[in-house]
């Protein structure tokens, strides 16, 4: 039986020369060697090299600050850096065989896109360090969380994992972040909640941010909004009026759409809906208080209770205040008298009115002024058909320019009264459905009625009536005249003198001159107008049908003729 050589070291050497190709194929390579002494604190390693190596021995402690457990025997992986230095020993490194084997795996992992495990270990420009078991990778700062920290301490020597977003191994670069991890297991937990939620189920939550717009609820792990307009019935300017951040809400889930992980929450929902019966609560025509909350440029909006709101238009503020801005009739928090116009229950809607609660001022007005009464007030627009005069509760009455002077129209008229002057005029008419009231000036000249006023003067008189009247003025447009001693004044156009046209002469009577006219009508005022062209035609027809016709064959003059010698006989008895 031959007796076994065992191989000396030279042989094993030279068997690793013909594996490898030469000891200098070691250098840059991760070997296995093993611990052959300690030498206080290095350890001395074997990788069957010409020479040994020496690690120092913290390089084999499990952490920084930690003591080394190694012995000698043990089986160690170590990196090569050089096979021989100027002392003839080899060149050994533990740290860079961890790093080695750190990236090996960390590119494994990579490929992967799996999460690895790290230590956030140090700070540098833009972000910090993180330890992959050995090597070092860049954490930047927007990546440590979801939400920006002030504070990374805490997170600091905890091994946590990691997701690497970018290696380069030849540079030695390798970015990671912790964020992803986060959104990943924040988008799994999120998932999981959603498929636990149903809509209108009741959940407790806690207020983590608020806008003003809403409030987010964290509701376990998933964030649902609670809308300004969900927080309550009654109008919420913003959520800091009834919430704070780190309240404890409990809220009813409105909606869920799985899809994009968005939740709608209310709080409102929990509570009795105030708009059920509030038909039969706010009937049309009803006078209520309440409270001016929200002023707009079309109207104001009227808080009957809470969660209860009507809009009083801008055409229903006030009775004499027109194109005015709400705001300059009340402001926001007053208490004010509103009348309910209109209710639609299904749409939520009230209609006020603010002008309904007060007295029409035209009523009033007419209560206090009844027609033909005189009133004083002043000028406060002239316009193209009359003059407009402030009268008492803030409201007009107009003066038609064909009412402010006899025998004057138009911009004549206008031009004899100016802005702010005082005057007085008879009230003609009062329309309060339309809110008119019409006024004369020229009724109060001589001539005029008199106390019992126009409307008085004029029911003296009757259609076709015919009265002996007086000349008060002549006109080149006609005559004012008179009827009686004391009677309502009139006018007779020119065209209404005569049935020829030389008697249409306003220019043969004298102021002071009496004849006999028919009264043909009244004007809007009461005013009768005159006519003693008229009063010859219904003559002449009188004494067609007394004394004969056309038929007969009398003439106009015979018939007239007889008909003044009748008058004439009678007259005698």
């Amino acid at each position: 039986m031959a007796t076994q050589v065992q191989p000396t070291r030279d042989d094993f050497a030279a068997m690793l020369d013909d594996m490898f190709g030469g000891a200098d194929s070691f250098e840059g390579r991760v070997v296995h060697g093993t611990v052959t002494a300690i030498e206080n604190d290095m350890a001395v390693i074997d990788v069957g090299l010409k020479s040994e190596g020496r690690v120092p021995l913290r390089e084999f402690a499990p952490a920084p600050g930690q003591k080394a457990e190694l012995k000698v025997g043990d089986e160690v992986e170590v990196y090569v850096d050089r096979v021989e230095n100027m002392h003839g020993e080899a060149m050994l490194s533990r740290d860079r065989a961890r790093r080695e084997a750190a990236w090996d795996k960390l590119e494994l992992e990579f490929s992967k896109s799996a999460r690895v495990e790290g230590t956030i270990f140090g700070r540098v420009k833009g972000g910090f360090t993180v330890d992959l078991s050995g090597a070092v990778a860049f954490l930047p700062g927007s990546q440590v969380d979801i939400r920006p920290v002030r504070d990374v301490t805490p997170l600091m020597d905890i091994p946590q994992p990691f997701q690497i977003l970018k290696m380069d191994r030849k540079r030695g670069n390798i970015v990671v972040s912790r964020r992803a991890v986060l959104e990943e297991t924040r988008a799994e937990q999120r998932s999981g909640l959603i498929m636990s939620l149903a809509e209108g189920q009741i959940i407790e939550g806690v207020v983590k941010n608020i806008t003003d717009y809403g409030a987010f609820v964290d509701l376990g792990g998933i964030d649902g909004l609670l809308h300004v307009t969900d927080l309550s019935y009654k109008r919420v300017n913003h959520p800091s009026e009834m919430i704070n951040i780190g309240d404890t809400v409990k809220v009813q889930i409105i909606r869920i759409n799985k899809d994009t992980q968005r939740i709608s929450l209310g709080m409102k929902q929990l509570e009795s809906d105030p708009w059920d019966g509030a038909s039969a609560k706010y009937p049309v025509g009803a006078k209520l208080s309440g409270r001016v909350t929200n002023i707009t440029e079309y109207g104001a909006f009227v808080e009957l209770e809470a969660g209860i709101e009507g809009l009083v238009h801008v055409s229903e503020m006030s009775w004499t205040k027109k194109n005015v801005h709400p705001g300059k009739i009340v402001s926001t928090s007053q208490e004010v008298d509103v009348v309910v116009l209109e209710v639609d229950q299904e749409k939520r809607r009230i209609s006020l009115g603010l002008k309904q609660a007060q007295a029409n001022p035209w009523e009033a007005f007419a209560s206090a002024h009844p027609i033909g009464s005189t009133v004083e007030g002043e000028v406060k627009n002239a316009t193209e058909f009359g003059l407009f005069i402030g009268l008492d509760n803030d409201v007009d009455g107009m003066v038609h320019m064909s009412d402010i002077a006899w025998g004057v129209s138009g911009e004549d008229a206008l031009a004899l009264h100016r802005k702010g002057e005082t005057v007085q005029a008879i009230v003609l008419d009062i329309d309060a459905e339309k809110e008119r009231i019409s006024l004369g000036m020229k009724q109060l000249e001589r001539g005029g009625p008199a106390a019992g006023g126009v409307a008085a003067a004029g029911d003296r008189l009757g259609k076709s009536q015919v009265v002996t009247v007086t000349v008060l003025e002549v006109r080149d447009a006609g005559l004012e005249v008179q009827a009686g001693d004391d009677g309502a004044a009139g006018f007779i156009k020119r065209t209404d003198l005569g049935r020829d046209r030389d008697e249409q002469r306003p220019e043969r009577f004298q102021v002071g001159q009496k004849f006999d006219a028919m009264v043909t009508g009244f004007d809007r005022s009461k005013k009768p107008t005159f006519s003693v062209k008229a009063m010859q035609i219904a003559e002449e027809k009188q004494a067609v049908a007394q004394y004969g016709s056309s038929d007969s064959g009398a003439s106009l003059g015979d018939i007239l003729g007889a008909a003044l010698k009748a008058q004439n006989d009678q007259s005698k008895k």
